[in-house]
């Protein structure tokens, strides 16, 4: 973005020019299924726009910048669809806070991106619309669910996007195709106009090439919001003016992350590689034990599956969206409509998610999910009070190939074992590009912070990226 401003405001580019640049980049890598929906006219339009802003010196901070949106976030006047049939046809008629802020600071909104149904997919193999391919290899999965959001960036097709993460859906993408991902604090950014999937754990992420971008958007959208009563109160910080480094940090690195079967063992000496060199810049780095890792993942499917069941049960077919053909009777158009509308991932958890809430099992799994929640979400806050940061792998492997964990969901759902503890918690997390493995896959390295401690990470990361990361063999 920095180097957009500066060909803008030396008049070596101009916002309409910035547009057809990645408009010309999208329909080269068609392949890629990243997007749903592009507006070309739209975005062409709303560059002239700007670049006529920019002439009177009246253009917003992100004029230039052009953004993406998951198939999640509504846009008034814009289709919307979650990626699944359910939706089909379906129109928003209102935009989500998110999106508006960054639209009135001149945002270019380019198009609508590619998602696993309904966020709930660690590879973006679940789109009713086919699954997103990686840049860097077309065979491979990009990660999901916003792997349309991930791919679009690393590919060129627009300068950040946004996506949603309930367990990792943001950082996890951007893990694997190398780029920065941040989820906030769960309620620091309005939901208002993000379609619900598990409402406790549902933000507003953000995907972009560098911590300066992506800061600068949290900054935009982030704070109170007369249209969500969750949101945070809280005033938001200048994120983006706050990058440089805050002096000597505690880091505990998770033990548990560097063991385990579904581990990579280029993953676990990226992360020894990692640490090693953020102790020899002179910050603290000491082992710590978080024994309830192994309880986040259960918790966390319990809990999602739960609040999906709840959460999806409005799309019936009467109001909006798809609807059978030629039903037999209002009960057979409820069955049907749903069947068909909804891909198997997305039955499979409303399914599993009915079942924990029923009468005779509710107790057993969802309200001992819940406590275990708190557990997990105390402990690891205890330990955010002696640690500054918390480190380990964004994800336990690199990207891996399209279909090869189709016949196993939950060698599929391993995907997010380091992801969820975060999101179950409720604290920000980063993932940031960290080196590649012998294949020439991107590496991810995860970092958490304390509730509302983004600036804290924002810096942090920064530090990391321009002082160390660049040290490390």
């Amino acid at each position: 973005m920095r180097d957009i401003r500066e060909d803008l405001n030396n008049k070596r580019a101009t916002c309409k020019s910035v547009v057809e640049y990645y408009l010309r980049n999208i329909g080269s890598n068609a392949h890629l299924n990243a997007f749903l929906e592009v507006y070309s006219d739209e975005a062409l339009h709303q560059a002239d726009v700007i670049d006529s802003k920019l002439a009177r010196g009246e253009a917003g901070r992100l004029a230039g910048m052009v953004v993406g949106l998951k198939d999640l976030l509504c846009y008034k006047d814009h289709h919307i669809q979650a990626s699944s049939l359910i939706l089909s046809g379906f129109v928003s008629q209102f935009t989500a806070t998110a999106v508006q802020r960054i639209i009135d600071e001149d945002a270019i909104v380019i198009g609508r991106l590619n998602c696993d149904e309904f966020g709930m997919g660690s590879s973006n193999e679940n789109s009713a619309f086919g699954p997103v391919r990686h840049p860097g290899d077309s065979d491979r999965v990009p990660g999901g669910s916003s792997g349309g959001s991930a791919a679009a960036v690393l590919a060129n097709l627009c300068t950040a996007s946004l996506g949603s993460d309930t367990g990792g859906s943001v950082r996890q993408p951007s893990s694997f195709c190398g780029l920065v991902g941040m989820k906030p604090t769960y309620s620091r950014i309005s939901r208002h106009g993000l379609i619900a999937y598990a409402s406790s754990f549902d933000v507003i992420g953000i995907i972009t090439n560098t911590v300066e971008d992506n800061a600068l958007l949290l900054e935009i959208m982030a704070g109170a919001d007369d249209y969500d009563s969750t949101v945070s109160q809280k005033e938001v910080p200048a994120y983006s003016s706050a990058l440089s480094e805050q002096g000597r940090a505690r880091i505990g690195y998770l033990a548990e992350a560097l063991q385990g079967d579904g581990l990579d063992r280029e993953v676990a000496d990226n992360l020894r590689n990692s640490l090693e060199a953020i102790r020899a810049a002179g910050h603290l780095v000491e082992e710590v034990s978080f024994p309830l890792m192994k309880y986040s993942l259960p918790t966390y499917y319990i809990l999602i599956t739960a609040e999906a069941s709840s959460n999806l049960a409005r799309y019936d077919g009467v109001r909006y969206g798809y609807r059978t053909p030629n039903p037999a009777g209002t009960e057979n158009m409820y069955k049907r409509t749903r069947s068909e509308g909804f891909g198997p991932e997305v039955k499979r958890r409303i399914m599993l998610g009915t079942f924990v809430l029923s009468a005779n099992y509710y107790d057993a799994y969802y309200t001992r999910a819940q406590k275990v929640r708190r557990l997990i979400r105390d402990q690891t806050r205890q330990l955010l009070q002696t640690y500054d940061f918390l480190m380990l792998p964004t994800t336990p492997t690199t990207a891996f190939k399209i279909g090869e964990r189709d016949e196993n969901p939950l060698e599929m759902y391993l995907a997010d074992l380091f992801t969820v503890q975060a999101s179950v918690a409720g604290v920000p997390a980063i993932s940031l590009p960290n080196g590649h493995d012998s294949c020439g896959l991107p590496f991810g390295l995860q970092i958490m912070a304390d509730f509302f401690e983004e600036q804290k990470l924002y810096a942090f990361a920064n530090h990391y990226l321009k002082e160390i990361a660049h040290e490390m063999v």
